[in-house]
């Protein structure tokens, strides 16, 4: 399983969710006790940007891979 923090906000949010939606693998985004599914784009815009995610996955695509380079949080 890998991992990566990440810094989201509104304007990049629905790129996020895009990129995660074609991956073939699970995505979650762990925030406080929650875990959301990095592919609802529901769930992904209720979370609370002002704060760094943990984004967990069992997979590698390209694509993703730069997008979570892209939002990495030191």
């Amino acid at each position: 399983m890998n991992e990566c923090r990440i810094r989201l906000d509104l304007n990049n949010a629905t790129e996020f969710v895009q990129k995660a939606s074609k991956c073939d693998f699970d995505i979650d985004i762990f925030y406080n006790h929650f875990i959301i599914d990095a592919k609802s784009m529901l769930g992904v815009l209720g979370l609370d940007f002002s704060r760094i995610l943990t984004v967990k996955y069992g997979g590698q695509n390209r694509d993703f891979d730069l997008m979570l380079k892209k939002l990495a949080a030191g």
